[in-house]
């Protein structure tokens, strides 16, 4: 929050592929120092287009290749006229390195879809609106999406997040790594202490503690079959929002699982909506 936040230079690379109704093309930018890669969806058309930046779930990045995690919604989005940057995140794909941002809470990931959004404003493209931006998250994704929206309260015009992790930063390591024997919560602790011993800390990148700064409105879609990420860790958020007085709205999808199924063109087509409602 203190920071002072950079992305700029969206760089237009290799065109990776032409459709009748957007090309993608392979992208970098700049974020707090380091150089991102990703994809970029321009639809076909005069623009300005409104941009979405895509924020993906937990991929071991020694097997991630640039663009993958959403490509369902990549394609959706731009056929119904969204810029689409998906951001490959520090460490993954062509990006640069970041070797403390494991045992600093992947928080770094947040750095990376500020920066952008940020690129995405000042890249004075024909095609790129940057004064309507929203953003959209699964799975982790969800949770660096909450992170944005209290770090940088008013830089996006609306949220959507799927199947998302908890909240509170603690949980996630619980739950994803210390009880699966992951050395990296080790290094964690070591670093930062357990929640018992330094509960400050914990308390102090939780953005659940910090839903009073968020001016932009949030959807969230949750299965109530998922057993990755529980359908109780969303009602707790959005409870918060909600006691906060924020513009928060969940879906709950009965019998859908953590990676939706038959359900994901409704959760679209809402997910759709709303966006047109705040971007368009």
């Amino acid at each position: 929050m203190a920071r002072d936040h950079q992305g700029s230079d969206l760089r237009l690379g290799s065109v990776l592929a032409r459709t009748d109704a957007y090309t993608r093309y392979a992208i970098t930018y700049e974020a707090n120092g380091l150089t991102i890669s990703g994809i970029l969806n321009v639809p076909e058309g005069k623009g300005p287009f409104p941009a979405l930046v895509l924020a993906h779930g937990y991929i071991d990045p020694a097997v991630y290749t640039t663009g993958r995690g959403l490509a369902r919604e990549q394609d959706l989005l731009a056929r119904n006229g969204y810029v689409v940057l998906h951001t490959d995140y520090r460490n993954h794909a062509g990006s640069d390195d970041d070797p403390d941002n494991d045992v600093n809470l992947r928080l770094g990931y947040t750095e990376d879809v500020i920066g952008a959004v940020l690129a995405l404003r000042s890249a004075d493209r024909p095609k790129i609106d940057g004064d309507r931006i929203g953003l959209l998250g699964r799975s982790m994704g969800g949770g660096v999406v909450y992170n944005t929206l209290v770090v940088a309260p008013g830089l996006v015009d609306a949220a959507v997040v799927f199947a998302p992790v908890s909240s509170r930063p603690a949980e996630n390591i619980d739950h994803f790594q210390r009880r699966n024997g992951d050395p990296v919560a080790a290094e964690i602790d070591a670093k930062h202490g357990t929640p018992e011993e330094n509960p400050e800390f914990w308390e102090r990148v939780s953005p659940l503690n910090y839903v009073d700064r968020v001016t932009e409105p949030l959807l969230i879609h949750h299965g109530t079959a998922d057993d990755t990420c529980p359908l109780a860790w969303s009602e707790r958020t959005a409870a918060a929002f909600e006691a906060a007085g924020k513009d928060v709205e969940l879906r709950t999808y009965a019998g859908e699982g953590h990676t939706f199924g038959a359900r994901w063109p409704a959760s679209m087509d809402t997910t759709m909506a709303f966006f047109d409602r705040h971007l368009r």
